[in-house]
């Protein structure tokens, strides 16, 4: 599409190791495509952690590097805390040097990009991706109410001021409605990052199945994304043993995860004797999660807790394979009992729920074509790009 209004130079900054194949920088990395998409120019000031990607119009700044972080963790940590001083110290040079139209922040660089807007007369544009203090709660960084209430107290101060805000699901902008009293707010929900599994050819998947002997010839129940307890791995396993208990030849993939974590639950599957029926690949490149999915014949996201849609549910709808999912805010302000399984977060009905698309294909095909349109009528690029473009014009008018 052509873009509504002239080429703008952006800062954009995130807190976040960009990139890594997570939930956040997959946001970030939409955003950016978008960009430069609509013609922008964008520096993207990130932490010293993460690879580098080449997208056209953007230049990746890193704040200082500290030789003794190569890992930062998922939500509310003290090793953020640390880098957001250098990311805070350098966005300040940047903003000194360099004239640009817009600050495009993301998650808690948006309280100093509340600062620095008005400090640089410069227009604001929030991504929130999540609530700070539920944040603060959710990951168990602090129960101290105070600090909590500050945070709330930050977060509708940053809403107010900000020029516009982007959120990324409809709990999110109920939030918004609740707090952003000028309501000049987008939701632009994500879009998968990767490329569309149904282009996977037949002798991509050859050459993958002989590289990858584990595969074997069992049916394959796939789960990719982050393995923080929210997501619901626990549930999985323990719906396991009645999914095997009637189909020996199922094989639940686990794709991502830390090295610790994937020890974690290696040992976990062990002591319950379903090591043989499980395969853990850790974090694998983003361009091998669509042969993981063409393979399969069932996507899960057991996720147990929470409030934002999870990423991989766009990629799964995208796929136009069969979903379990819990039926959770987290999962419903998407999907629904036409384009998925949707069942009770206990392990009794996760396990039913992998059966009944086990053992129906039509059912299975037929929830397949189903979200495979819901994407293309909601969730496609063209989507996306519409929206960025609308934030982009509430944040510059």
């Amino acid at each position: 599409m052509e873009a509504n209004v002239q080429r703008r130079r952006i800062l954009m900054i995130a807190p976040e190791p960009f990139f890594e194949p997570r939930g956040t920088p997959f946001s970030i990395l939409g955003r950016l495509k978008a960009l430069s998409h609509l013609g922008h120019e964008v520096d993207l000031l990130t932490y010293p952690v993460g690879q580098d990607v080449v997208i056209p119009g953007v230049r990746i700044i890193r704040s200082s590097p500290n030789r003794f972080i190569r890992q930062v963790p998922i939500g509310p940590s003290w090793t953020k805390l640390f880098l957001d001083v250098f990311l805070f110290v350098k966005a300040f040079r940047l903003l000194l040097r360099f004239r640009y139209d817009l600050l495009h922040t993301h998650e808690e660089a948006s309280l100093f990009g509340m600062m620095f807007a008005k400090l640089f007369h410069t227009r604001h544009l929030y991504d929130m991706h999540s609530s700070l203090p539920q944040q603060l709660e959710n990951f168990q960084f602090t129960r101290f109410r105070p600090l909590i209430g500050l945070f709330a107290w930050l977060e509708r101060r940053v809403i107010r001021s900000s020029d516009a805000v982007i959120s990324i699901c409809p709990a999110l902008d109920e939030h918004l409605k609740r707090l952003n009293g000028h309501g000049r707010h987008v939701m632009i929900e994500n879009v998968a990052s990767v490329r569309d599994s149904q282009i996977v050819t037949e002798e991509d998947l050859r050459k993958f199945r002989t590289a990858h002997s584990f595969l074997g010839n069992n049916r394959i129940v796939l789960y990719t994304g982050t393995f923080e307890r929210y997501q619901g791995i626990d549930l999985l396993i323990a719906s396991a043993e009645q999914v095997l208990r009637r189909h020996g030849d199922v094989l639940f993939l686990l794709v991502g995860g830390t090295p610790d974590q994937v020890r974690h639950y290696e040992d976990r599957v062990k002591q319950v004797g379903l090591s043989a029926h499980f395969h853990f690949t850790g974090t694998r490149p983003p361009e091998q999660i669509p042969v993981f999915v063409r393979l399969s014949q069932v996507l899960v996201s057991p996720r147990t807790t929470g409030t934002n849609t999870p990423l991989k549910i766009y990629s799964y709808l995208e796929s136009a394979k069969a979903i379990v999912a819990t039926r959770l805010p987290t999962h419903t302000q998407v999907l629904s009992s036409e384009v998925a399984v949707l069942v009770e977060p206990d392990p009794d009905a996760f396990a039913q729920g992998i059966l009944l698309v086990l053992e129906n294909p039509q059912l299975a095909s037929k929830l397949g074509r189903e979200a495979r349109k819901l994407f293309e009528n909601q969730y496609s690029f063209q989507r996306f790009l519409e929206n960025t473009d609308k934030a982009l014009q509430l944040a510059l008018s």
